[in-house]
């Protein structure tokens, strides 16, 4: 295969019978594989019997020197095919940047579809599919995973997270902390592998479960969006006014902001999200 183009190969999450025919076709016939890990993908090419191939890494820490490396290859007429350890390559992955470095030099970009853990999850979630957004691994900086989980404390779109099993009970505190305990989410773990289980669950139950059930595996959530606000009562503006007052007490006794607006939220029965909303209007 000579011809400059840039494959995106998805390979197996976890069963190697989900290579599809065409996916091994095009690792048999391209000039070179841009891999996440070179070891791993010569372990994938082995145990499907596909031939030996050149193999260079692509990878978050050498994407920029190695990005230009596979961009001049393609330019002299070469065809690549782009993977990572597991999954659909340039989705949550730095393959991202050699996709828009190919774009921008005309270099013509050809998906190989194949398995996507977060569709997996999603579709077997119980939860809706006609609207969701990825939001992939949530930062380990407290304020940044703050500030990621407050801008989707509206979202209505069924939400998935990708975590490691050391991380999960935290995340799962975060979210219950962000969205209320009564969020229901599945929680699917292994997928496609000979341990796969999928558990449906409140956020309040999950963090229960998994403080008693050590977690193990890698785990996709996905969580319910928001629910659709009912129209404001009459009286809404005024027990909106009096909570922010509280909050504003809170605040200068010294609690935080999010404590102040949760306790005055569950003291009350104003809804958490719209005090929240009201005070940050308020400049409190």
């Amino acid at each position: 295969m000579s011809e400059s183009i840039l494959y995106l190969v998805a390979t197996p999450i976890g069963n190697l019978g989900d290579l599809s025919p065409r996916a091994r076709d095009i690792l048999s016939s391209v000039d070179f594989i841009a891999a996440e890990d070179t070891r791993v993908t010569q372990k994938l090419l082995t145990a499907c019997a596909l031939p030996r191939k050149p193999l260079i890494s692509y990878y978050e820490h050498n994407r920029r020197a190695r990005g230009e490396e596979v961009l001049a290859r393609l330019r002299a007429g070469e065809s690549c095919a782009l993977v990572t350890d597991a999954g659909t390559p340039a989705v949550s992955d730095p393959g991202e940047d050699l996709v828009a470095l190919c774009a921008a030099h005309g270099i013509p970009v050809v998906p190989i579809p194949g398995c996507c853990a977060a569709v997996c999850a999603l579709a077997a979630s119980g939860l809706p599919t006609g609207r969701w957004c990825f939001e992939g691994f949530l930062s380990v900086n407290k304020k940044a995973r703050r500030a990621h989980l407050d801008a989707l404390q509206n979202e209505k779109r069924t939400m998935i997270f990708y975590e490691a099993p050391h991380k999960l009970c935290a995340t799962l505190r975060d979210l219950a902390d962000a969205f209320g305990g009564a969020r229901r989410l599945s929680l699917s773990r292994e997928l496609t592998k000979l341990h796969e289980e999928t558990l449906r669950m409140t956020l309040d139950e999950a963090v229960q479960y998994f403080d008693a059930h050590p977690p193990r595996g890698e785990f996709v959530l996905t969580v319910e969006g928001a629910p659709d606000e009912p129209d404001a009562a009459p009286d809404e503006p005024e027990r909106l006014a009096a909570a922010a007052e509280a909050v504003r007490r809170r605040m200068e006794e010294g609690q935080t902001q999010k404590d102040a607006v949760k306790a005055v939220s569950a003291q009350t029965g104003v809804k958490k999200n719209a005090l929240y909303r009201y005070v940050l209007e308020q400049d409190i």
